[in-house]
C-alpha cells in the first residue's frame, strides 16, 4: 500500500476487498500526534479499548466507557487522512441488546467519524452484527481471546486448543455470516487461524494468530516500546522509545538541578532585538 494519501479515507468495502490480497496494516492510536504517525503506513487506525489501560492505568479494558471512547475517538480522526478509523464499544455499552448496541455504535460513529465499530463475541452476537449492518453500521468482529471477558477466561489464555478450536472456529463463521466485513483472531493458534482465513469469505486480522491472516493489528504502545512493563509474546518490539524517554527526562532533570537549563540561549533579553 502507498504511503500517499488518497482523497478519501480508506471504507469498510476496500477493507473486504483486500481479502486474500496484501496483509491490512493496523495498528492502535488513542491520540492526534500518533495517529498522524500511524496514518500514512496503516489501512486501519484502531481506537482500542485498550486505551483504558495504555493511557489511563486502569487494569484492564472493562474501564473504559463510551465517552472515553468518543473523546480518543475525536482525537484521532483529527490525524488521519488516509487509514480508516474504526472504534471499540466498549464493555457494557453493547451487550444488553441490539438496540443498545445500535445506539452505542450511532453515537460513536456520529460524535466521531468513524468508519466502523469493532465489538467482541461470536455467534451470541451474531443476531447483533446483523442488525447493525443491516442499520448501515459497519462492524468488525473479534473472536478467540476477548479481552473484556477476562473476568469469564481468569486472565489472558489462548483460546482454541484441543476441543476449544471448535468454538473458535463457529465464532468466526458466525461472526462473517453476520455481516461483519473483517475479523481480528486474537491469541488463536496459528494452524486454527490459518484454516479460519481460508474458510471464511472476509478478512481475518491476527495479533497473536497466523502470518497467514489477511492483516495484523498490535497496539501501537508495545510495538514501539513506550511505557509498558511487559511484552506479550505476540509482540515484535520495533523501538525502545520508553528507555530513550526515560533517559532524556533523567538528563532534564540533571540539568535543571545543576542550573544548566535553561542556558542563555532558552532566554529572552531585557529589551526587543533591533530588526
Amino acid at each position: 500500500m502507498s504511503a500517499t494519501a488518497p482523497d478519501r479515507r480508506i471504507s469498510p468495502p476496500d477493507i473486504l476487498a483486500r481479502k486474500g490480497a496484501e496483509p491490512l496494516v493496523m495498528l492502535t492510536a488513542y491520540t492526534t500526534p500518533v495517529a498522524r504517525l500511524v496514518d500514512p503506513h496503516c489501512d486501519i487506525a484502531l481506537v482500542g479499548d485498550s486505551v483504558a489501560m495504555v493511557l489511563h492505568g486502569h487494569p484492564t479494558t472493562l474501564q473504559a466507557t463510551l465517552e472515553m471512547m468518543t473523546l480518543h475517538g475525536q482525537a484521532v480522526a483529527r490525524g488521519l487522512a488516509h487509514a480508516m478509523l474504526v472504534i471499540d464499544l466498549p464493555f457494557s455499552a453493547y451487550e444488553e441488546g441490539r438496540e443498545q448496541a445500535f445506539r452505542s455504535a450511532a453515537a460513536l460513529m456520529r460524535d466521531t467519524g468513524a468508519e466502523a465499530v469493532k465489538l467482541e463475541g461470536g455467534r451470541h452476537m451474531a443476531e447483533t452484527i446483523e442488525f447493525l449492518t443491516r442499520r448501515g453500521i459497519p462492524v468488525m468482529g473479534h473472536v478467540g481471546l476477548t479481552p473484556q471477558s477476562v473476568n469469564t477466561f481468569g486472565g489472558y489464555p489462548v483460546q482454541g486448543r484441543g476441543n476449544g478450536s471448535g468454538r473458535v472456529r463457529d465464532d468466526a463463521v458466525a461472526v462473517a455470516e453476520a455481516g461483519a466485513f473483517s475479523v481480528v483472531l486474537e491469541k488463536v493458534p496459528a494452524t486454527l487461524a490459518t484454516e479460519i482465513t481460508r474458510a471464511i469469505p472476509i478478512p481475518t486480522i491476527g495479533i497473536g494468530a497466523s502470518a497467514d491472516c489477511d492483516g495484523q493489528v498490535l497496539v501501537v504502545d508495545d510495538m514501539l516500546g513506550l511505557f509498558t512493563p511487559f511484552k506479550p509474546k505476540f509482540v515484535k518490539r520495533y523501538a525502545d522509545l520508553g528507555v530513550e524517554a526515560d533517559r532524556a527526562i533523567a538528563a532534564y532533570a540533571a540539568d535543571v538541578r545543576a542550573r544548566r537549563f535553561p542556558a542563555a540561549e532558552h532566554l529572552f533579553a531585557d529589551t526587543a532585538p533591533q530588526k
